[in-house]
């Protein structure tokens, strides 16, 4: 999650909430010392992970990096304005994250050969959908799976767990 300050960020919106790390850590249902070394940004979390841990306070992924507003409304972005979300190994670029009253998060994705989103399948509030640009990539949705390949589109209701992965040669 390079380029952006994970650790500071995270301290931020648990103070701005009153509570303590241990507090966090409870509620999150990891250990004092994981919330400690994510705000000293001496260890990057995986993407299930910091979910885990925004979803106790609660704040959504797309709050956490969006950081403060912009006071106007961008419409067009370039490839450089994209805040990075991803782990290091998943490349996430959210589009328009700081835009004032953004209802709908738009991310432009690059998955690596053999990356996948890890054994905890992902859940949000909000609807999913995605257009594979190049390659190809093994996408599980509430437990119904396919390969989706270039210009295949997907998308799913809110709520469903959903996972992706990558086979060793293609990259999407």
């Amino acid at each position: 999650m390079s380029g952006f300050n994970v650790g500071t960020r995270l301290k931020q919106l648990r103070q701005s909430r009153d509570l303590s790390q241990r507090e966090l850590a409870k509620r999150a249902g990891v250990t004092n010392s994981t919330i400690s070394l994510i705000e000293q940004n001496s260890v990057s979390p995986s993407v299930s992970s910091l979910k885990k841990i925004l979803d106790a306070m609660p704040v959504s992924i797309s709050e956490f990096f969006a950081g403060e507003e912009l006071a106007n409304e961008q419409v067009f972005y370039r490839a450089d304005e994209l805040t990075e979300i991803g782990d290091g190994n998943l490349s996430w670029r959210l589009v328009g994250a700081r835009r004032p009253n953004r209802s709908m998060s738009l991310l432009h994705e690059h998955y690596p050969p053999g990356a996948d989103t890890g054994e905890d399948m992902l859940e949000h509030a909000g609807e999913e959908g995605g257009v594979v640009i190049a390659g190809s990539i093994e996408i599980s949705v509430n437990g119904e799976t396919q390969v989706l390949h270039q210009a295949m589109p997907t998308t799913s209701t809110p709520a469903c767990p959903t996972g992706f992965a990558m086979s060793e040669t293609a990259t999407a």
